[in-house]
């Protein structure tokens, strides 16, 4: 590989990444609010942008644009930086687990398989980091009581026992299907994306 071929997949892995990072950021900021899950759990799509740069220039990209994404909105925090901090973590996991799968190969098949793994990874990773360490800190840095945050979920499920039980019920499916449907979007919007984020024509 000569020396301007190096320079240019460079400038256009840095390009592609500030691209996709001010995408994520915008993204992060679209929330929607979903009744069947309590209030302080929104939708957004912000795990889009980090998907298809962890495809087009790998997981280490992914998760780079993840991280830029979330030190941009700690700057209007609402959260004490945990909302951030949990984002990142469901977010490099998802696009870290996926971008490996896809370098191994890189077809359309593939990339809905590994997309879909890393959906369910981030999935599980939720119950683990919510329980351990998010909500934990949202006790004792936020000061929620962990007895008002439960109420929260049994205000949807009475039959909700404790803060485990609800991360079962009402977090994983939500993080499965959030992940799901960035894989559907970019299955759609990968290919005519490819040649903007690889500086390639049509």
């Amino acid at each position: 590989m000569s020396k301007s071929t190096s320079t240019s997949n460079k400038t256009r892995l840095i390009t592609g990444t500030a691209m996709l990072t001010a995408v994520g950021v915008v993204l992060q900021y679209l929330e929607i609010s979903i009744p069947i899950v309590p209030s302080f759990i929104k939708l957004d799509f912000s795990d889009l942008p980090e998907l298809i740069g962890a495809f087009a220039y790998g997981p280490v990209a992914g998760i780079v644009i993840c991280l830029l994404r979330n030190l941009i909105h700690m700057a209007v925090s609402q959260s004490g930086f945990v909302g951030e901090l949990s984002n990142f973590i469901l977010g490099a996991v998802f696009a870290g687990v996926a971008g490996l799968i896809y370098n191994h190969k890189k077809t359309k098949a593939n990339a809905l398989i590994a997309g879909t793994v890393g959906a369910l990874a981030m999935a599980s990773v939720s119950w683990l980091s919510n329980y351990f360490l998010i909500y934990p800190l949202y006790y004792s840095v936020l000061g929620f009581p962990e007895e008002a945050v439960l109420a929260m979920y049994q205000a949807i499920l009475p039959k909700v026992k404790s803060i485990a039980q609800a991360l079962v019920v009402f977090n994983v499916p939500f993080t499965l299907v959030k992940g799901l449907i960035s894989v559907a979007i970019s299955a759609v919007i990968y290919k005519p994306l490819s040649p903007l984020l690889h500086g390639r024509e049509k």
